[in-house]
Parts: C-alpha cells; structure tokens; sequence
C-alpha cells in the first residue's frame, strides 16, 4: 500500500511525495478537514489538512459522504462535476467515502503550519539532481548523432510525385447563352 500525497502551499505551488506501507498505515482512517502531523511525511515542525483524494480507480473523495465506500450520488455543480448544461441540473456519479482506506491511491493535503523551512527549499533541491541524471544518461555525442540520423531519414524519404502540368486537365467554364424567345 503506498500513498501519492500531493501537498499545496499558501503560495500555490503544489509539491508530491509517495509514501510506503510503514508511514501510511498512520494515515488510514483520518476523514476530509482532519489534520495530521507532518512528520508522518518527514516534514518536521509542518501541520497538513487533508482537503481530497481519489481512490486507485480515480474515483474522487466527496466529504459528505460517510465512510470509505464507492457511492453513486445524485449531483449538481460541486465538487467531482464541472460541467452541467443547464443550470439546475444534476447527474449520477460516483464518489468515495471521506474516510482514508488502503484503496485510496492520491491523498491532497495543504500545509496550515509552516516548519523551519519552508516547502521550496525542501523540494527544489531534488528537482535539478533528478534533470543532471537525465542529462548523464545520453552523453551530447549520442544526441547529436541521434539529430543527424533523424534527419537524413527524413531526406531519404522522397516527397510525393505531382503530375506534371500536361497531364492536368484543364476545363473551361463557357457561360451559356440567354435562349431568346
């Protein structure tokens, strides 16, 4: 069982961190609006509200209904449909409880205290480090020969033949003459 906890800050940057089986089990049976320390996710001194989720079929968390079941609702503009056609209508969809269980695959959360650092330091140095191992995978000897490759298969591909203009029939539009009676 592992987590995908997406943590939004008051800035609206939005920062991930998968969480496995031993740190998530802490985190089963807390409800939407219920908040929670942060060093369950490592992050000492923060405090987070859980504020949605989905479950491993992407169904979304709906905090008014109770539980963690699979349930189908009849529903307006609000939280899970966007999208009505006319105002006053509502549809049948499908939402999970607001209860954390093993089959809730995305957790969203907000920080509501802030720790020593704050969220960008933490997360902005594991972005350049994971770009410079991409870049040491394919050497720029590789990648130039791979441009030029791709290139010259594209000039052995011969563009397609035009008729040549003899062949072309050309038609002639007569106006028709005015009958006279």
């Amino acid at each position: 069982m592992e987590f995908k906890i997406n943590i939004g800050d008051k800035a609206g940057k939005s920062y991930k961190i998968i969480l496995k089986e031993p740190e998530a089990a802490n985190l089963i049976g807390l409800k939407i609006g219920s908040s929670f320390n942060g060093s369950v996710l490592g992050l000492n001194g923060y405090e987070f509200k859980i504020t949605g989720g989905s479950d491993n079929a992407g169904f979304p968390m709906r905090k008014e209904v109770m539980g963690s079941r699979r349930v189908r609702i009849l529903t307006g503009k609000s939280v899970g449909l966007k999208k009505v056609k006319q105002k006053g209508w509502r549809r049948r969809k499908t939402f999970r409880g607001n209860t954390i269980a093993d089959d809730i695959a995305q957790i969203n959360v907000i920080a509501v205290k802030q720790g020593k650092k704050k969220l960008k330091e933490i997360f902005g140095k594991k972005a350049p480090a994971a770009k410079e191992e991409k870049k040491e995978k394919l050497p720029k000897e590789e990648k130039s020969s791979a441009k030029e490759e791709k290139k010259e298969e594209k000039k052995k591909k011969s563009p397609k033949e035009e008729k040549p203009a003899e062949e072309k029939k050309e038609t002639l539009k007569i106006p028709k003459e005015k009958k006279k009676e």
